[in-house]
């Protein structure tokens, strides 16, 4: 591939971000057009039901009869279905693509493949694989939703620098600085839903919504294994979507369903496949320790966001202890050290 190339994809990718939180549960997609090596039209998937990215980038030029002379760069397979929309791939083969590069193959069991073959019968050249790493970097949460069946995982904790997550008794404390906290915010606004354990709601009664940030709240996921959590706590307000895995009741009021899961049968393999018929295809999950090593002794993770303060409490709750390899990332947040480790398919 010339560097040309990577430069024009590395655009469309720019562009798929821009459908960041809009575009659910449909992958984010950019795609550019070129034209003797001039980008002369763009576009990117902006909302879920909408026009897709190839449709928008084509409709954005103004002389569509140099379409079959030009290359086109898409960061995902064009689809091959009707869905919301018609087949992306017979929509550039009505306009006369001939040169068609893409970054990644779709997994979802509708496409896989098969937009690029209808590309290849009707004699398009088509390349795969230009940026895969990137491209797959940008939509991880919808290639392991597809891939793996379940949501992306994040496990998240705030922990001192002698590895406490609160005092003995539980008692919530501020660990993380304010500029730490901001940024806790902005990742609840990147992830479809939030799940803590049934200690971390009775102790610190959190709201587990977006106040330093803007944007959409997540789903809030509950376990509350006996129901024994009071009606009062923030959980309970019914101001944003809330489930509570429990193994009492089913029950479905207007932003709260209690959701009975079996106490003989593990609690990961009974909800997550739920989430996943829920088209669920993220989960921050804050804590609390019991929860979080429950998600750690499973190996059902893919991200962890460590933030490391440096006060120290000398005694308390110890925060999960990992024994991996697979430091990705360090920042300093503020006063806070930042950790993010990651687990690759």
């Amino acid at each position: 591939m010339r560097f040309a190339d990577e430069l024009y994809m590395r655009r469309a990718l720019e562009l798929a971000a821009l459908g960041h939180n809009t575009t659910r549960p449909n992958p984010m997609v950019g795609c550019v057009v070129t034209y003797k090596g001039k980008i002369i039209g763009e576009g990117w998937h902006q909302k879920y039901g909408e026009p897709h990215a190839e449709v928008n980038a084509i409709n954005s030029l103004a002389d569509k009869s140099l379409l079959p002379h030009c290359k086109v760069y898409v960061t995902l397979e064009p689809c091959s279905h009707y869905g919301k929309t018609p087949p992306c791939a017979d929509f550039l083969i009505e306009h006369g693509i001939r040169s068609i590069f893409i970054c990644n193959t779709d997994p979802n069991p509708l496409v896989a493949g098969r937009g690029i073959r209808k590309l290849l019968d009707a004699g398009c050249e088509v390349h795969v694989g230009l940026l895969e790493e990137e491209g797959s970097e940008l939509n991880k949460r919808f290639f392991t939703f597809h891939r793996h069946k379940r949501p992306y995982i994040i496990l998240k904790w705030a922990e001192t620098a002698d590895g406490f997550i609160s005092r003995p008794n539980g008692e919530p404390t501020a660990i993380s600085g304010p500029l730490a906290k901001k940024l806790v915010h902005k990742w609840r606004t990147e992830e479809q839903a939030i799940m803590v354990g049934t200690r971390t709601a009775l102790s610190d009664n959190p709201q587990l919504n977006v106040r330093e940030w803007t944007g959409n709240a997540p789903i809030r996921i509950v376990m509350d294994k006996d129901l024994r959590l009071p009606p009062t706590l923030h959980i309970f307000d019914k101001k944003q979507p809330t489930l509570v895995y429990n193994y009492e009741r089913h029950e479905h009021n207007p932003n709260l369903e209690y959701v009975k899961i079996t106490p003989a049968a593990d609690l990961l393999e009974q909800i997550l496949p739920d989430l996943y018929r829920r088209t669920v295809q993220s989960v921050l999950v804050e804590g609390g320790t019991i929860l979080l090593n429950y998600f750690l002794e499973s190996n059902t993770w893919d991200e962890i966001r460590i933030l490391r303060s440096p006060q120290q409490l000398e005694a308390g709750v110890k925060a999960p202890a990992l024994s991996l390899c697979g430091l990705t990332q360090t920042a300093t947040i503020g006063d806070d050290e930042l950790f993010i480790y990651r687990k690759y398919p």
